[in-house]
């Protein structure tokens, strides 16, 4: 009895050893976050006060150039007359995620507002989607399909200034939905296609807003190369645009399209201490970009309106510091409203353009202006000094240019801007 005790408590004793024995260590699961989805924005606020009356959106945040003289009964000029506003509409919210690999490609989507509303008036104030897309990206190419920026405005290469235009009138500006593809070429070298379809900003055409752009079946194609290396970025564009802005034009079935082509190319260089960057855009109908021109609506009697564009030529550049407490810099832009080709004297003509005004139109904008940012932390304060000058001319109706009478008006803008970003 004895020794089978012994041999029952040896078996117990000889378990429990082996249950204590470490097992082999199992292959390590992957800990990265199936979803990951951050907030982001800011919080601002804008002082401004403008010496004369300018063409501008929601209340003078967004200024784009002074308006033309004109006199009232006693001859003195009624847009000669100081404004200043204080204004928080720019204020932004975010949202980034990003999520589990699809076929084989990294994922992410980015939805983003402000509350700058959409049109003039009522709506300023409410939340106004800025971008909206998904992003698949591969070792060599990327697809991004929804609203984002027109493929004209560059994000590592715009305009630095405190102003809410970012350069607008001189520095294309915008959004539209698109489908994007962008191809690795080396490690340096990208080319990108992107077909969109307007539908921010666009011309006062002859039908609803966007029309031109619903009308027509081929969407606007825009092709770029594009170089970026450790401390500079230079890239070079082309972008071919068919709008169709009616179906039927006196009572006639029609299918006139403005078609336009432009072409566009830019640079930055940056260190530690500055950087550097320019632009230049030359091409018909850029109206969508908030830009001068648009296109020219023309009519024979018993035939339908056809269309030409006018074209207009741009140029910025904008020199900077990249202190990390004090960073001042210096912006200059020029455009230039270069008309239509059409010459035809009888004819009816109607222009769907922007900087127009009755019988008169703008012929050049330039824009000078400089500031200093005073940053701490997520905290920003810039107070900007800005000139902006425009010559006006009597309008040549048959292709859209300033002709005689030419006078050149001026705007003087101070501005306060603050910020906090999250």
């Amino acid at each position: 009895m004895k020794k089978a005790c012994l041999l029952f408590f040896v078996g117990i004793a000889y378990f429990q050893g082996y249950s204590q024995t470490p097992t082999p260590l199992l292959p390590q699961t992957n800990t990265e976050k199936e979803w990951d989805i951050s907030l982001y924005g800011f919080a601002r606020t804008d002082f401004i006060w403008d010496s004369r009356k300018s063409a501008f959106t929601r209340e003078g945040q967004l200024n784009l150039y002074p308006l033309d003289v004109i006199l009232d009964a006693n001859g003195k000029d009624i847009n000669d007359a100081p404004q200043s506003n204080f204004l928080s509409i720019t204020s932004r919210l975010g949202v980034k995620a990003k999520g589990p690999n699809v076929w084989g490609a990294k994922t992410s989507s980015v939805i983003e507002g402000d509350f700058y509303g959409n049109v003039e008036g009522g709506t300023i104030g409410l939340l106004r989607l800025r971008h909206a897309y998904i992003n698949l990206e591969w070792s060599k190419t990327a697809v991004t399909i929804g609203q984002t920026w027109y493929p004209q405005f560059i994000p590592e290469v715009f305009p630095g200034v405190a102003n809410f235009n970012t350069g607008i009138l001189f520095n294309p500006f915008g959004w539209a939905t698109q489908a994007k593809i962008k191809q690795m070429l080396t490690t340096e070298f990208s080319v990108t296609f992107t077909a969109y379809k307007e539908r921010e900003f666009t011309a006062p055409g002859p039908g609803t807003q966007n029309s031109a752009s619903i009308n027509s079946v081929l969407p606007s194609i825009n092709a770029q190369i594009q170089y970026k290396g450790k401390n500079s970025i230079l890239g070079l564009g082309i972008e071919y645009k068919s709008l169709q802005p009616l179906t039927v034009s006196n009572n006639l079935v029609t299918t006139e399209k403005a078609n336009s082509t432009s072409i566009f190319g830019y640079g930055k260089y940056s260190n530690e201490k500055f950087s550097i960057k320019a632009y230049g855009i030359s091409g018909g109908n850029l109206n969508s970009l908030v830009m001068l021109g648009g296109y020219t609506g023309k009519t024979i009697a018993g035939q339908v309106e056809t269309y030409n564009p006018t074209k207009t030529t741009a140029v910025w550049i904008d020199l900077a510091s990249n202190g990390k407490a004090i960073a001042p810099g210096l912006f200059f832009g020029y455009t230039k409203n270069n008309g239509s080709k059409d010459d035809n004297t009888t004819a009816t003509f109607v222009n769907y353009l922007r900087g127009i005004s009755g019988n008169r139109i703008v012929d050049n904008v330039w824009r000078a202006s400089g500031r200093v940012d005073f940053k701490k932390n997520k905290f920003r304060v810039t107070p900007e000094l800005e000139y902006t000058d425009a010559t006006w001319g009597d309008l040549n109706k048959s292709n859209a240019t300033a002709g005689a009478n030419k006078t050149a008006v001026g705007n003087f803008r101070t501005m306060i801007s603050c910020a906090y970003s999250f």
